[in-house]
């Protein structure tokens, strides 16, 4: 941001419209700067959320955790939700009462989210997730060993739900749509962005 060659009054006002939610093309139409340089500050401005948002990725939640998976990118015909091609697959964790943790994954595999799990949430948090097919809430308790193999599950009663992390995927998925498309290399930024302004009162 240093090396720029836009007045500070520019950069504030960039800054300004980048914490508002407007888009960069609107941005550079109400500051007088070119829409290219609007985007690349932008994309800057995500760089710095990303940097800054690593160093919470070790923190622990605890309490209740819902966890699930989305499936992010433009409409397109056929299978939809697990398995859909072009899609981007993103897990999430959301702390009831307190933050969400979101991140790009390969595959919605065991193999691949046990370990951000283990990461993630504390021993003997209530973890809530949806494993079935049938959309089934399970609940079950994270235990306290290294070895998180057997757990006793509770299926949907009350307030086992996931309804905190399906609404942060909602808001993320309206907030990118204003976008018109996220290229897929820039994904992780613009997901870290949305994680930003949830977390950030």
């Amino acid at each position: 941001m240093r090396k720029s060659k836009l007045s500070r009054g520019k950069q504030a006002k960039l800054i300004e419209h980048f914490v508002a939610g407007t888009s960069a093309r609107r941005a550079a139409s109400l500051i007088g700067v070119d829409k290219m340089t609007a985007t690349y500050y932008f994309q800057r401005l995500r760089e710095i959320i990303a940097l800054q948002t690593s160093g919470e990725s070790d923190e622990a939640f605890d309490g209740e955790i819902e966890l699930n998976e989305s499936y992010f990118g433009g409409r397109r015909k056929g299978k939809r939700g697990r398995g859909a091609k072009g899609k981007v697959a993103v897990f999430g964790l959301l702390q009831r009462g307190g933050k969400v943790y979101a991140k790009v994954i390969p595959d919605a595999a065991s193999a691949t989210l046990m370990p951000i799990i283990e990461k993630k949430v504390a021993p003997d948090s209530i973890v809530l997730s949806i494993p079935t097919a049938g959309g089934a809430t399970m609940r079950w308790t994270c235990p306290a060993s290294s070895t998180r193999g057997s757990h006793s599950l509770l299926f949907a009663e009350g307030k086992n739900h996931i309804n905190g992390i399906e609404n942060f995927w909602n808001q993320a998925k309206r907030y990118l749509r204003k976008n018109n498309g996220v290229p897929r290399a820039h994904f992780p930024l613009h997901l870290k962005e949305c994680e930003w302004r949830f977390n950030t009162p």
